[in-house]
């Protein structure tokens, strides 16, 4: 077992490599262990990861706010607080904040991630609308 407390997390940055567009801030809850990373990430309005995919799958757990989630090739998904998003390994996607409010969530990413290129402005922008309006 390893306990890790809040005085031991406090000022770590988050996983090294992590990609985003606009401001957000990766929390490390918990640094790589037995191929399993724990980050919390405030993300500003409009902030999102590039497109990635994780060796194992990912886990996200939205904490506070209004976000989007997409996999490759599928609808945006509008997120909430309370909402748990399970990316099966391999899948490419983004997540981030919606573009008129923050967003907090847990990503329990496991394996390797491989990081891709950002989710263009433009399509950003058109796969928000089209999430919210299937809200």
């Amino acid at each position: 077992m390893i306990h890790i407390s809040p005085r031991q997390q406090a000022g770590t940055a988050g996983k090294a490599g992590s990609q985003f567009t606009g401001a957000a801030f990766p929390y490390m809850t918990m640094a790589a262990t037995d191929g399993v990373v724990i980050n919390t990430v405030d993300f500003t309005p409009g902030a999102r990861t590039y497109w990635h995919s994780h060796e194992h799958g990912q886990i996200l757990q939205v904490l506070a706010g209004r976000g989007l989630a997409q996999s490759e090739g599928g609808p945006v998904v509008v997120l909430r607080v309370g909402d748990t998003v399970w990316v099966p390994p391999g899948e490419r996607h983004w997540h981030g904040a919606a573009p008129d409010s923050f967003m907090v969530h847990t990503a329990i990413s496991l394996g390797e991630t491989a990081w891709d290129v950002p989710v263009a402005e433009d399509e950003y922008r058109a796969t928000a609308t089209e999430g919210e309006e299937n809200d």
